[in-house]
């Protein structure tokens, strides 16, 4: 038998250090970036606030989001010299006349993590589910909720344990944790954590309709348009009341044996972004009313200096000490870029969004928001499709009209029979019209709904009626017959 001799090219890319922290700082919102700054200044003596003017203030002078940035980047020169010390303020023209942003409040509780792995460990995971399923125990913050993509995980788990992993294995042991106690915990956000207790209830009359309203008319109910409810769904106000009062039992915040009520958790999202239209003018700000402005510590770079001018003459103990300063002053440089880019990218992200759905900004018309993918923004910013998904995670938008998260602005693309493109919840919108406007006692079939969609215009196959009928939790049309 021949021996055959195969040479194999594979390209692999490392991550900076700043790269690392960048990726980690966009996929925080702003309270948990607030938090984490609080705890750079605590462990970090070399970093500190500071009003002092910046060294720098032009966001170009950075990479975008981390991206294509080489290790000689962010390696510092030996010692600090004056002129060096990057003192930095974030955003500071987008502080002027921003806005009263809505605070958020967060309670602790630190045997969430022990009692979860405890659950864990009966389940009788094979080794690396196990591991899996204790990383993403570890990324839940207090309240319960893994506010992380599965992809960032996924990410983290090949770098840091060189673990393998794709999005539905992810999944599925992401469910594993969500089908623990207590109730709710491991959702994404406020509305996935209500509709996990939801589903774990008793199948009653209250807790079905209870659970159609979290899931297809959650923003409505957050703003408390009671009637706009009670009318699209043909319901009474008593019914309502049920439904009101099997929604306020449920814990908001799953990871606080004494989480706040539904209402408050509701009023306690806090935005990133505020968006305001005035006569068809648009304006965005960044949310960071809580973030103090960041420079490296002068007195220990000074010190750094000095130590500079005699290192001919320094003994171990001293030096040690140079190691030690020096290592504090690069982990704060490091970080105070990361923390400019972070922004940075945001910025550049909203901005290119506002753009794309200038229409519903101006007119906060859910018919107006066009077709918008991942891939849009990315070509429009220049950042990776990654980064764009990382952005888009866990943020939320404050506008004239309230509160939405970000992927609320994605959708997928279809086509009307003159080959103009519309967005999918377009369509999802029409065909809930018209099953709330057809006769209860002879419900349309999906052949009908796709008759009837075709003839308005819109290019649609009956799968895919039926599919936007599933993802809007609504039953097949025996189901929803009435006598």
């Amino acid at each position: 038998m021949a021996l055959r001799q195969q040479q194999e090219l594979k390209q692999t890319q490392k991550l900076s250090p700043l790269q690392m922290q960048v990726i980690k700082l966009v996929e925080l919102n702003s309270v948990e970036l607030e938090d984490k700054v609080k705890q750079e200044l605590e462990d970090n003596p070399a970093l500190e606030e500071g009003n002092e003017e910046s060294n720098s203030d032009n966001p170009d002078e950075f990479s975008e989001g981390g991206e294509n940035m080489s290790e000689e980047d962010i390696v510092l020169g030996d010692y600090f010299s004056e002129d060096d010390i990057p003192d930095y303020q974030l955003n500071r023209a987008h502080k002027r006349n921003e806005p009263d942003f809505i605070e958020a409040t967060y309670s602790n509780d630190k045997s969430l993590n022990e009692f979860l792995l405890e659950q864990v460990g009966l389940r009788q995971l094979n080794a690396q589910d196990q591991k899996i399923a204790e990383y993403i125990i570890g990324n839940l913050d207090e309240n319960g909720y893994l506010q992380r993509s599965l992809q960032a995980i996924s990410d983290d788990l090949l770098f840091q344990q060189n673990i393998d992993i794709d999005e539905p294995k992810l999944k599925s042991i992401l469910e594993i944790i969500q089908d623990l106690d207590p109730a709710g915990v491991g959702a994404a956000d406020l509305q996935e954590c209500l509709k996990l207790q939801l589903q774990r209830n008793e199948p009653t009359k209250e807790n079905k309709l209870a659970l159609l309203i979290i899931s297809d008319y959650f923003e409505e109910f957050s703003r408390k348009h009671y009637d706009k409810i009670m009318r699209q769904l043909s319901i009474s106000q008593d019914d309502l009341r049920d439904v009101i009062d099997e929604i306020v039992s449920l814990n908001p915040k799953p990871g606080n044996a004494l989480g706040d009520s539904i209402e408050v958790a509701m009023s306690n999202i806090t935005p990133d972004f505020i968006v305001e239209s005035y006569n068809g003018e648009v304006s965005m700000y960044l949310n960071n009313k809580n973030i103090p402005e960041l420079k490296i510590n002068r007195e220990f770079s000074e010190m750094l200096q000095g130590y500079a001018q005699n290192k001919e003459s320094m003994n171990n103990d001293a030096k040690q000490a140079v190691l030690f300063m020096k290592q504090k002053v690069d982990s704060a440089k490091w970080f105070i870029d990361a923390v400019r880019q972070r922004q940075n990218t945001l910025q550049r992200t909203m901005e290119a969004i506002i753009s794309f759905q200038y229409d519903f900004f101006v007119t906060e018309d859910e018919t107006m928001l066009k077709p918008m993918i991942l891939k849009d923004i990315a070509e429009k910013t220049g950042f990776d499709i990654s980064t764009i998904s990382r952005v888009s995670n866990s943020k939320y938008v404050q506008t004239n009209g309230g509160v939405y998260p970000l992927k609320f602005f994605f959708s997928e693309a279809m086509q009307t029979e003159t080959g103009e493109d519309i967005s999918s919840r377009e369509v999802k919108i029409l065909l809930k019209e018209c099953i709330e406007n057809e006769n209860p006692s002879k419900p349309l079939t999906d052949e009908h709904l796709t008759t009837l969609l075709n003839e308005k215009g819109y290019i649609i196959a009956r799968r895919t009626v039926a599919k936007y009928r599933e993802q809007l939790n609504i039953p097949v049309a025996r189901l929803r017959k009435k006598i």
